[in-house]
């Protein structure tokens, strides 16, 4: 039986990115989203962050990752877009309020999209925008003896040579290192993965506007990782399972999960119906490209896929016709438990407005 769900519109900003963490430090967590945040436990209370270059329909702000920069107890957010050309962060004006300043990490050329994974394993998040075009590189925020930020990021280049659309990271050889996954192959991590040197696997081909993050996550419960990737511009979500030959080379088998949608942009591989394994969690990103994308102009929706022990089975949160008005999942969207209800609800950006899907259990 598929999960109920309660659709709640917070705003009609459309803004494509959302991340949710405490702002205020009042112990309730609240949504930030483009140039503002909304306070929780209703989201109806709106606070000015500050101006976000807009691009069209665009708006250059691709990420909202939750991160104590300056080591001061508040949290600050990393963003990054495709037409400023650089990683920044925004500092949380604490108790004071007021307008979030803004600090650049790097200049990086154009960027997909930020995730925040931990690199080296210290239980510590590094920065790792997907910046085609350019070399990938993970940015290390600096601590102090007592491990709070201090507002600097030391930089590394893990492939120096241009990357393409499409990044994800997990430990694709069960050593217990993270790896990192290209469109076009995936990179093996060395012992110590800032010093040592990556090897590049050209093993597959994701397509050229693969999902931004590709999932490395046990699909099938075999005990090996397996890759999740959406086609963030075209048609097409697969799996692909990681196995071996006979000769005991590593090979990958390309799955359909579901090749009928497009824009499948963003993934995120969580326990959303509270069995205690995980569900793929997903939908289509409204308009990726303005109307220019293949399948741009269908009907959109939110969903989640169960493995039902043989393949994915496809729920539908919310769909909706262009001429309903359409929900999508944006480039960057957030699953929390925003209700204290140890149930994760969904909260859903784009350029159709930014909604929350309240999980209601089955």
């Amino acid at each position: 039986m598929p999960l109920k769900f309660r659709k709640v519109w917070i705003a009609d900003e459309t803004y494509e990115s959302a991340g949710v963490f405490d702002v205020n430090n009042d112990g309730i967590l609240d949504i930030v989203s483009g140039a503002f945040w909304y306070q929780g436990p209703d989201f109806r209370t709106k606070h000015q962050i500050g101006a976000v270059m807009p691009a069209g329909e665009y708006f250059d702000d691709f990420s909202t990752i939750a991160l104590d920069v300056t080591g001061n107890g508040y949290l600050d957010f990393v963003t990054g877009g495709w037409w400023g050309n650089n990683l920044r962060w925004r500092e949380n004006p604490g108790a004071a309020g007021g307008e979030w300043k803004e600090h650049v990490i790097a200049e990086t050329g154009n960027i997909e999209s930020t995730r925040a994974w931990d690199v080296d394993g210290d239980g510590m998040l590094e920065i790792v925008p997907n910046t085609p075009g350019a070399p990938l590189v993970v940015y290390k925020l600096r601590v102090d003896a007592q491990g709070k930020g201090t507002g600097a990021f030391d930089k590394y280049t893990i492939l120096d040579r241009a990357q393409g659309h499409g990044l994800g990271f997990g430990d694709l050889t069960g050593n217990g290192r993270g790896d990192f996954v290209l469109n076009n192959g995936w990179l093996e991590a060395p012992a110590d993965p800032f010093t040592g040197t990556w090897i590049f696997h050209d093993d597959f081909e994701l397509g050229w506007d693969a999902s931004v993050p590709i999932l490395v996550a046990d699909v099938n419960g075999d005990g090996v990782n397996d890759i999740i990737v959406g086609r963030g511009h075209n048609y097409g979500l697969d799996w692909w399972e990681q196995g071996r030959d006979s000769a005991g080379a590593r090979t990958w088998t390309r799955h359909p999960i579901d090749p009928f949608y497009s824009q499948y942009h963003d993934l995120q591989w969580v326990d959303i119906d509270g069995d205690g394994q995980c569900e793929l969690v997903t939908g289509k990103r409204h308009r990726a490209h303005c109307g220019n994308d293949p399948g741009e102009w269908d009907d959109t929706s939110v969903v989640y896929f169960k493995w039902n022990g043989e393949s994915f089975t496809k729920c539908i949160i919310d769909f909706k016709r262009l001429v309903d008005g359409p929900t999508g999942v944006g480039i960057f969207f957030q699953v929390a438990d925003l209700q204290g209800s140890g149930r994760l609800d969904i909260i859903a950006p784009g350029k159709d407005g930014l909604y929350v899907f309240f999980n209601e259990g089955l």
